[in-house]
Formats: C-alpha cells, structure tokens, sequence
C-alpha cells in the first residue's frame, strides 16, 4: 500500500525556470487522491523561504512543513549538539542561519558554495577541520543540471577534497542520509514500506532511498537524467518512467491493484 509520496524539486517539478510539462497536474492530483507529499530537497544555494516563493510563481503551493531542506536539518543538528556553525555555503544560503544560538563547539558546514569555492574559504574550513570542529555535508552530490543545461560540479567534490585533506569523513545531513528521508516520513507519519519517492538522481535519490527501505523509488527521465543512470547504481529504480505525470500514473495504478 503507498501512504506517502516525496518528491525531489529541480529536475522532477522545474528545470532551471520552466515548470517540467504537467507537474503542477500531476502534484494535484496526488493531493486529490488524498496522498501526503513532502518535498525533499538537497538543493543548497537558495534559503527555504526563497525556494518557497520560487515553487509558489511557478504554480505549486507547498507549505513550510510539506518542505525538507538539508539546511533545516544542519539548523536541528547544532541544536541538538551545541555547536555553532562555520558556514562554507553560497551567500543566499546564509540567511537559513542567521539566528542560530552559539554553543560550545564548532561545527563546519559545507553546502553548494558556487563561486565562494575558493583556495581561501576551503583552507579556512580545512583549518577549523584540524583544530577539531565537527564536519557537516549539506548533501554529497556529484552534479547538479546547471543554467546552461549542462551538468556542474556539485559540493560533493569539494567535500571529497576536505576529506581527503583533514582525514575526516562528513556526517551527510541531506539524501541520501537514511535519517533525512526517515525524517521527511515521520512528518506524515507514513511507514517506510508505504512509501515511495520520485527523484531524477539515481544514485542519491533512488539508491539512497531504497538503501534507506522504502518500498519504492521512481526514476524520472528529466533533469539531470542521463541514458543509463538506471543501471549504474544499487539498488536500481523499481521503474523508469519518463516524466513526474508518468509518475503518478504509476503510483495511482499500483496504489489501486494494491487496495
């Protein structure tokens, strides 16, 4: 039975700008069918507030809680753990942790810099590394479907290449973090075998996810998408479908043959 949907944003409802073809149609009629969606982003150059207001002007309306950020995670992380942040993020990022408590400890924590990747901001971080600071990735991507339509190099590598340098592994906060995905589920109190998620990341979306234990996990053949993804990863998708609409064709039908 599928009692929880959670969607990826960028490559699955938009591609840069434009609404991906029948999204918004396709969002609707989860909720008609009375099924609980979250939307679980591991992108990290835009603030929760601004990716809201994006996702509203192209025509979904999705509300603060319906919406899971790997920056609202770390905000809970320092928390929980009574640190304060050393912040190798992109500039519109750090508005999410403007009014982060201090605590005792530090904690570094990288996100998609873009252009704030420089020699200075790495070894800076590189620095608070050595001197004992925690190590937090917002998410470990590879790429990610840049304006141009091209992949880019995504925070995955330079969180590689700290690594590498401080001999220290990074606790990842985003997908495919099982406590991410586990979090966005308890949100909508939805059982892990009830669930499935539509991403157009293999590896970080669908391997991670089914790693995780849902039950489900669809392919998407837009954004970042490219010929194969299905077969470089484990666990594969449980399909590959063309669109976020084929999608939901898919999850409704199997969501019937299951009732």
């Amino acid at each position: 039975m599928i009692s929880g949907v959670l969607l990826d944003l960028a490559g699955v409802l938009y591609d840069g700008k434009e609404v991906i073809p029948g999204a918004t149609n396709a969002v609707a009629r989860l909720h008609e069918a009375n099924l609980p969606v979250r939307f679980v982003s591991n992108t990290t150059r835009s603030s929760k507030e601004s990716i809201l207001k994006q996702l509203d002007r192209l025509g979904f309306s999705v509300s603060f809680s319906e919406l899971l950020t790997p920056a609202q995670i770390a905000r809970e992380w320092l928390g929980q753990h009574n640190r304060s942040p050393y912040l190798l993020v992109h500039p519109d990022l750090v508005v999410d942790f403007h009014d982060v408590a201090g605590g005792d400890g530090r904690a570094v924590i990288v996100g998609d810099a873009g252009k704030a990747f420089d020699y200075l901001a790495l070894n800076r971080a590189f620095r608070e590394l050595i001197k004992g600071a925690e190590f937090l990735a917002l998410a470990p991507n590879r790429t990610f479907k840049d304006a141009d339509g091209e992949l880019s190099l995504d925070a995955g590598a330079f969180v590689a290449a700290l690594e590498f340098a401080s001999q220290r592994s990074a606790v990842v906060l985003g997908k495919p973090s099982p406590a991410f995905f586990l979090s966005a589920l308890a949100s909508m109190q939805c059982p892990i075998a009830e669930a499935v998620i539509v991403g157009d990341d293999a590896e970080t979306d669908i391997a991670g996810a089914l790693r995780t234990g849902l039950a489900r996990a669809l392919l998407v053949r837009t954004g970042k998408y490219r010929p194969g993804d299905e077969d470089r990863f484990n666990p594969p998708p449980t399909a590959t479908v063309n669109d976020i609409s084929a999608a939901v064709d898919w999850i409704l039908a199997a969501r019937i043959r299951e009732e």
